[in-house]
């Protein structure tokens, strides 16, 4: 990985969108250093957003200048590795999302159990379950496919199928490889860094080969990076995702990025729910 990398300055615009408490919901890194304890919701998100997310809201911003992360939990590492992503980047273009997801009231609160941390990080490593998800087209106006193809393969060259990783014990790092067909984008090769805490588990997926929108080029090689990460707070889960990019010096290609990255956050996040609800339903 390389070198590791707040505040609501500038407030860009907040976008606000009820739907049930994430159960419906790019790119995994964890933070926070861990005694094994649930996070306080008040404390990773602020008693601002955390009041936001209790009524079954979730927050989404989108900045194309004087980029400042403003939804980002508060814990040191995560805001560290952050700001060296944006050192290294330079972004034009940064879409962050906050939510929250339930889990089953069955199981009476208390922190992830080892064996469900290790089951959620085995979903979240099992990139070939997102072929064929769908999102939402500005463009068009309806459901997408978003990946015609996702399959891990041995390493940046992109050439050999493996099957989906799986570990009894999650490593406190791992570097696997993707190639991933994007019917919008193209067909590219992704890196993803995942690190776990006890606490928490994170992700972070970077683009090793160009992305092209149809013939015109939008985002170049090693110009973005998505990362999810994911707290243990309890009776749920913290989710912050963000994508940031620099996009290809295009009129009007920054603001259509953006948008379709806004999209795709969201039938990600959806497909996450799916693999937490394998977990904790």
């Amino acid at each position: 990985m390389r070198r590791r990398p707040n505040g609501l300055a500038g407030k860009p615009a907040l976008i606000l969108w009820k739907k049930p408490l994430l159960c419906p919901l790019l790119f995994l890194m964890l933070a926070v250093s861990g005694s094994g304890q649930p996070l306080a919701l008040t404390n990773l998100a602020g008693p601002e957003y955390a009041e936001l997310l209790r009524k079954n809201e979730k927050l989404i911003r989108i900045q194309y200048k004087n980029i400042s992360p403003a939804l980002i939990p508060s814990d040191p590492y995560l805001k560290n590795m952050t700001a060296g992503l944006m050192r290294d980047l330079g972004p034009t273009l940064f879409v962050e999302t906050l939510q929250l997801y339930r889990k089953a009231p069955s199981r009476n609160g208390g922190p992830w159990s080892p064996a469900e941390r290790a089951g959620l990080y085995n979903q979240t490593l099992a990139l070939s379950t997102l072929t064929g998800l769908q999102y939402y087209s500005a463009r068009r106006k309806s459901m997408r496919t978003f990946y015609e193809s996702s399959t891990v393969v041995s390493g940046p060259d992109g050439n050999t199928p493996r099957p989906d990783p799986s570990y009894t014990s999650p490593p406190a790092e791992l570097t696997i490889y993707a190639r991933q067909k994007d019917l919008s984008f193209g067909d590219n090769v992704y890196r993803y860094d995942y690190y776990v805490r006890p606490d928490a588990l994170i992700f972070v997926q970077e683009n090793l080969t160009a992305m092209n929108y149809g013939i015109i080029p939008a985002v170049g090689k090693n110009r973005l990076r998505s990362l999810v990460a994911v707290y243990d707070a309890g009776d749920f889960l913290l989710i912050y995702a963000a994508s940031m990019a620099r996009t290809a010096s295009v009129p009007g290609m920054n603001e259509r990025v953006g948008a379709s990255f806004t999209n795709r956050i969201e039938a990600f996040l959806g497909w996450f729910t799916k693999q937490a609800d394998k977990v904790f339903k």
